[in-house]
């Protein structure tokens, strides 16, 4: 089982490079959002749970997301060859119950890819997106509290997962095959090992 963690600031390129971690590697996908809205749409009992703390305006718990990604490990087939995990973990405690769960499938985190980009390239990629797609939370003000709020998350996660041996600092710029290039001859090695 060969399992990611993609990690990166909003605009950083993660879904882009899934798309290409799948198709290379034939990873299962775990995007923790589309997970909650599949569960709250099928009205699940861990999905009624889930949109009780969302209503609220609060984070899931920690012990409930990893219930969730479980669930979804032991129920889909796919998941056995190894798993990419997409928004989560985003704080320490996270990444050590992540660390546990997949222990007790006798699986770990094998890499984590940390898509690295700076601050200015970001905004002006998100203000672009914004303007194609027309999404709302792609405003500079919006953008900017995004990014403060992942910067004082996710340093934190980002030493952590180097001090696992396991994080993979990787240059998030140039046109997406380049990025790619670099994450594929970080990974290869891992993989055919």
């Amino acid at each position: 089982m060969f399992n990611i963690v993609i990690f990166g600031a909003p605009g950083s390129g993660k879904g882009t490079q899934s798309e290409n971690l799948i198709a290379k590697y034939g990873l299962f996908h775990i995007s923790t959002g589309d997970v909650l809205r599949d569960h709250i749409k099928r009205g699940t009992e861990l999905g009624k749970i889930a949109d009780g703390y969302i209503k609220q305006g609060q984070l899931i718990p920690d012990e409930l997301m990893v219930s969730i990604l479980a669930q979804v490990l032991d129920s889909n087939a796919e998941a056995k060859k190894g798993v990419i995990f997409d928004g989560f973990p985003r704080t320490i405690p996270q990444a050590k119950a992540l660390k546990t769960m997949l222990a007790e499938r006798g699986a770990v985190v094998n890499a984590v890819v940390g898509l690295e980009v700076d601050d200015a390239e970001l905004i002006d990629r998100l203000i672009k997106r914004g303007k194609e797609s027309g999404r709302s939370d792609d405003n500079l003000e919006t953008i900017k509290k995004r990014l403060d709020v992942y910067h004082n998350q996710t340093s934190p996660l980002r030493d952590f997962y180097i001090g696992e041996g396991c994080y993979k600092a990787i240059e998030g710029v140039g046109s997406i095959d380049e990025i790619f290039g670099r994450i594929a001859a970080a990974l290869d090695p891992l993989y055919n090992a």
